[in-house]
């Protein structure tokens, strides 16, 4: 058992998660994991916002740029590889918007095993008929996973009763609670939600400046229209349709404005029902050291 707590900084997107990290990693000797899954693969950078080596100041840095485009991402793969840095490390300190990634790396989280033949028989339903008829019969067989899934989100969808139909439990049973493996400490960034939405923009706005259009044609060379998680990537997907003639580079900057807008909102509800969390306003002139009063044991505020 660590007596060190591991330190997760967490909220949602584009709260200056990545800079507070190395704030407290240069304060206490920490060492940077990734949480975020996407910033897991290779020449995602301008797209993620993954820092640079100037803006990592020094800090180690784990589990980035790990994946190829085309590899599918695991949660249980990113368990493994995240609890083995955290028992090398001191003082771990866990960075990303990705609220499942961050549970598995810290909580009492198994994941049940796969059925190819089960998988690809739902996925080619949902190819033939969208996610509605699937989502219904979630509803039907574990409506307490339905409540919590999107309808729109196919391939949570078809994992759910992939889990249904291997294991004979309701999916529900596999998801994750707040029993935590390791002892720790949660930092969440509040951003007022018009500053958030406002933050979103400008981030699109310099991604796109910073050449993320000229990333995403490079990335298709190594196979990311292919990849089943990096493909479908905010801001990769909506360029990708730009290049292949589907949309044009407006509509393309557009829709990644209003998606990211959108899953800020879904992150900021999945770290809000932790009750763990200690939530910090972003722009606190103070704000490592009332990070850092939080991580000694002080009460959060």
């Amino acid at each position: 058992m660590r007596q060190q707590p591991v330190i997760a900084v967490v909220g949602p997107t584009a709260a200056g998660k990545s800079d507070l990290a190395v704030d407290i990693a240069l304060r206490l000797g920490g060492e940077c994991v990734n949480a975020d899954s996407m910033q897991l693969y290779r020449g995602m950078d301008v797209g993620t916002a993954k820092l640079t080596p100037a803006e990592m100041r020094g800090v180690p840095h784990h589990l980035f740029d790990i994946w190829d485009v085309t590899v599918t991402a695991s949660v249980a793969e990113y368990q493994k590889l995240a609890r083995a840095v955290i028992d090398a490390v001191d003082v771990p300190v866990l960075v990303g918007g990705s609220g499942l990634y961050v549970r598995a790396a810290i909580d009492d989280l198994e994941f049940p095993g796969t059925d190819p033949e089960i998988r690809a028989r739902l996925e080619a339903e949902l190819a033939r008929t969208g996610p509605g008829p699937l989502f219904e019969r979630l509803r039907e067989r574990d409506p307490a996973a339905a409540a919590v899934i999107l309808p729109s989100n196919g391939r949570r969808i078809v994992r759910a009763l992939e889990v249904i139909e291997l294991s004979g439990r309701p999916f529900t049973a596999t998801m994750p609670t707040y029993e935590a493996v390791y002892p720790s400490v949660q930092i969440g960034l509040e951003v007022p939600r018009p500053e958030l939405d406002d933050r979103i923009a400008l981030r699109v706005e310099r991604m796109w400046a910073a050449g993320l259009v000229d990333e995403v044609r490079a990335l298709l060379d190594r196979g990311l229209a292919e990849g089943r998680t990096a493909g479908r990537a905010l801001g990769y997907a909506q360029v990708i349709r730009f290049l292949q003639g589907e949309w044009s580079e407006e509509q393309a900057f557009e829709e990644t404005v209003r998606l990211t807008r959108r899953f800020a909102r879904r992150q900021e509800s999945w770290f809000r029902r932790d009750p763990r969390v200690c939530w910090l306003p972003y722009d606190a002139p103070d704000l490592l050291e009332r990070s850092l009063a939080q991580i000694s044991g002080h009460p959060c505020g």
